[in-house]
């Protein structure tokens, strides 16, 4: 298998990474206000400077960043808006901070029409590990979504199409394999973002052999741990992570608290890199996929994908402050 420290190769990553530095003093919104950033911040913007870090596919062996971006209610908003604008901002800094990949969906109000601008105003698609959802209930809904689809992300072809929520599986996955074998679709993937649909996901992907699943896993929703996760190591598919932030509840959750005495020693600035940085510590995950519409967040949650995991004593220490 490859080594999972793998490097991505961008001249751009030096600069960039003294463009966040700015950015992290600015730390996620806890619900009653905006922490400061923890002791330590400072150097691990400075530590931004280099490669995020990168795990494989293992289909294929395609090393991807471990951060990567959704777009559920962050990228659903009114092209040529503020938001919007911001959203340039947000798109710009996570493609020269090392990330690569955005997931969306048809589901997702007019996230595609979002992020298909964005990706061709501001030349990023080459740059893009782009994956989007099957979610309709006949074939020829499926087809016509497909198409509408690729109209909105203003592209030819996918790196990854799932199965949302395994809605209509028994056509739905058939259709992506076709797409697939046209050329279309790189990978192909399953997902669901609730804890009482994981047997349904496992049983899923025993029997369709997927590339991905993508599934919630989080310092409050750990259960993926005791069974998807491993099963999906087991059978070598990619695990891309949903509600790492379980929707900002986490944020409300801690509050003003401050982090663990050896955040700062581990690189750690803010809860959302703390958070972030539990999931990717678990070696089945291959990416999270955290959304934003704000350019300071979306560089505070980059600055995760560098530096140390988490130690199992570590992680256990911080799923105790929610469970």
């Amino acid at each position: 298998m490859p080594s999972r420290r793998e490097f991505l190769s961008s001249a751009s990553l030096a600069a960039t990474g003294l463009a966040l530095a700015p950015l992290v003093a600015c730390s996620r919104d806890t619900g009653t206000g905006v922490a400061p950033p923890a002791p330590g911040a400072a150097q691990g913007a400075a530590a931004a400077a280099g490669a995020m870090l990168t795990r494989p596919i293992p289909s294929t062996g395609e090393l991807i960043p471990v951060i990567g971006a959704g777009t559920s209610g962050s990228y659903e908003v009114p092209l040529a808006s503020p938001e919007y604008s911001a959203l340039k901002e947000v798109v710009r800094i996570f493609f020269e901070g090392g990330g690569s990949v955005i997931d969306t969906s048809p589901n997702y109000g007019n996230a595609e029409d979002v992020v298909g601008a964005l990706l061709d105003e501001g030349g990023w698609r080459k740059r893009c590990f782009l994956a989007t959802k099957l979610a309709a209930d006949t074939r020829p809904a499926l087809e016509a979504q497909w198409a509408d689809s690729l109209r909105r992300l203003r592209t030819d072809k996918v790196e990854l199409l799932a199965i949302h929520n395994l809605r209509n599986l028994a056509e739905a996955m058939p259709y992506a394999r076709e797409l697939k074998a046209q050329g279309l679709v790189k990978y192909i993937g399953l997902t669901h973002f609730q804890d009482n649909r994981h047997a349904d996901l496992l049983q899923a992907m025993t029997a369709e052999k997927p590339d991905f699943i993508q599934v919630n896993y989080s310092v409050g929703s750990p259960a993926a741990a005791s069974t998807l996760l491993p099963a999906a190591a087991d059978q070598g598919v990619a695990v891309m992570v949903n509600r790492a932030f379980e929707d900002g509840k986490l944020f409300a959750e801690v509050g003003g608290r401050a982090l663990p005495g050896w955040a700062a020693e581990a690189g750690i600035g803010s809860w959302a890199q703390m958070f972030l940085k539990f999931v990717i510590s678990h070696p089945a995950v291959t990416v999270v996929i955290p959304a934003t519409g704000k350019p300071e967040r979306q560089a505070d949650q980059l600055m995760a994908g560098h530096g140390a995991l988490l130690t199992q004593a570590q992680q256990d220490e911080v799923v105790a402050i929610f469970i």
